[in-house]
């Protein structure tokens, strides 16, 4: 993009009249929030169990001492050994909330569909501290959508995102928000898909506000034309559209990834 070079006078001008865009933006963020919060709940009457590495763990159980609970549906099937280069891209903007949302009455826990085992390994890798448990064996994540069967996946009747069709993948990531009263009843408030979930990302809105901004022009235009696990920039290799870590060895092709909306 070509910029105009101007005085200060013309640059204050015309910032002053972008703020009033701005602050339209921050109002209505702030009138969504209240709408989301006033929307209606479903009590959650089935039972769920987890592997953590505590042992077995309700649902309940993973509120720990409070009434609000974050879920986080990290893209870890059994088998695949680490997690969805997306996924870890958001996992470490997580770290740092723990000890503010811990004291504000909201506990967070990441879930996959990969045994306890390879989670932990994953885990480890990466230096994340926050809780991560196993529903491998559960109906978890398949009933809040973040997961799909062969035969949805084979069908197109996969649900994800608030509507049917198409998907590259088994597993696809989201939030699930839990909230339990004071007699114990479990209630699901709201969940929240691909793009969705960019508002927990503190790298894009720190990128939102430089020259080049996300930059996301390559073959994805994605975070997958740039973001890796975190110890693997510099490493020979790509990113796959479906958010897979492809050695530079190996030839893989890309295969199309789910709509990001």
């Amino acid at each position: 993009m070509q910029h105009r070079i101007v005085s200060r006078e013309e640059w204050l001008q015309e910032r002053t009249a972008f703020l009033a865009k701005e602050k339209e933006m921050t109002r209505l963020r702030d009138r969504l929030a209240e709408e989301r919060r006033a929307l209606p709940w479903v009590q959650v009457d089935k039972a769920y169990a987890f592997d953590t590495p505590a042992g077995r763990k309700t649902l309940a159980d993973l509120f720990e001492d409070r009434s609000q609970l974050i879920v986080k549906f990290f893209m870890l099937a059994p088998g695949q050994k680490e997690g969805c280069v997306g996924c870890s891209f958001e996992a470490d903007h997580v770290e740092g909330t723990l000890v503010h949302l811990r004291n504000h009455d909201v506990s967070y826990v990441a879930v996959a569909r990969a045994p306890l085992t390879e989670i932990e390994a994953f885990k480890t890798r990466m230096s994340w501290s926050f809780n991560w448990v196993s529903s491998f064996g559960s109906d978890f994540c398949y009933d809040f959508d973040a997961s799909f069967t062969p035969a949805q996946l084979a069908d197109g009747s996969a649900f994800y995102n608030y509507r049917a069709g198409p998907l590259p993948l088994e597993d696809l990531s989201g939030f699930a928000v839990f909230c339990k009263d004071e007699q114990g009843r479990i209630f699901h408030t709201y969940s929240t898909f691909g793009r969705g979930l960019e508002e927990v990302l503190g790298t894009y809105m720190f990128l939102d506000i430089t020259p080049n901004g996300r930059n996301e022009n390559g073959p994805n235009h994605s975070l997958a034309d740039w973001v890796r696990h975190h110890d693997r920039y510099g490493a020979p290799g790509h990113v796959s559209a479906i958010g897979r870590w492809v050695p530079a060895e190996q030839n893989a092709g890309c295969c199309h990834g789910a709509a990001a909306e």
